[in-house]
């Protein structure tokens, strides 16, 4: 015989327990999202490169800052302007049980006796082999970290590296806000119309020259010389 509910007290719980996945912008709190923000002027220039973070179940961002430097709670440069927001069933590589309480390292195994980690012991792992690299724009960055946390929670299967990792959030980020998408495309339009104005064509051939650059670096490094950009 199942025990009836008191419909007040039901309430209650649900006030006591809110939901732990809920998005709380004002208090940058994105739990277990992929968040970006803008750069400054490399952005106003290429408006789809930004920087990237990792967050943690109770919505802490963690982002890789600076050679051996995980910032902790206070990204980079600024408060996001996209998420994408990942449910456990999208991470193979989860545990099936509840989340570990946090400041203890728990690892359960799945019935193949192969590690199955839970959303925080993944992410420290990332957290423990980034505080020993360098950093680099060009081999080492952000989106190499959170692509590594990725992988180690088995996002839609891992193979995750940093360009997939920046086509992914462009197209599939959603917006935290409106005063998010004018922050991220103000400036490179401004940038941009200015450079039309006192430039003309050189100044657009110099954008595309500058672009195709970079992105060839990132296309070559990721694919062609696969050992060049930490993963």
């Amino acid at each position: 015989m199942v025990p009836e509910v008191d419909p007040e007290h039901a309430l209650m719980i649900e006030e006591n327990y809110p939901n732990p996945m809920l998005i709380d912008p004002k208090r940058d709190r994105f739990p277990c999202c992929i968040v970006w923000s803008p750069l400054p002027v490399l952005s106003w220039f290429i408006p789809f490169i930004g920087h990237i973070g990792i967050c943690r179940e109770d919505g802490v961002i963690l982002d890789f800052a600076g050679p051996n430097f995980v910032s902790v709670d206070n990204f980079t440069f600024g408060a996001p302007t996209r998420y994408f927001q990942i449910s456990r069933e999208q991470c193979c590589c989860l545990s099936p049980y509840s989340a570990e309480p946090r400041g203890e390292y728990v690892e359960n195994h799945n019935e193949s006796g192969s590690n199955v980690d839970t959303w925080e012991s993944a992410i420290r792992k990332s957290i423990q082999e980034f505080q020993h690299q360098s950093y680099s724009i060009f081999t080492c960055n952000c989106h190499s970290f959170v692509a590594n946390g990725l992988n180690r929670l088995g996002f839609q299967a891992g193979g995750w590296n940093v360009v997939n990792l920046a086509i992914f959030i462009f197209l599939k980020g959603r917006w935290v806000n409106k005063t998010a998408m004018v922050k991220t495309y103000l400036p490179p339009l401004v940038v941009l119309g200015f450079g039309l104005i006192f430039g003309g064509g050189t100044f657009l051939t110099y954008l595309l020259i500058f672009m195709f650059v970079l992105i060839g670096w990132f296309l070559l490094g990721t694919y062609c010389f696969k050992e060049l950009i930490h993963v």
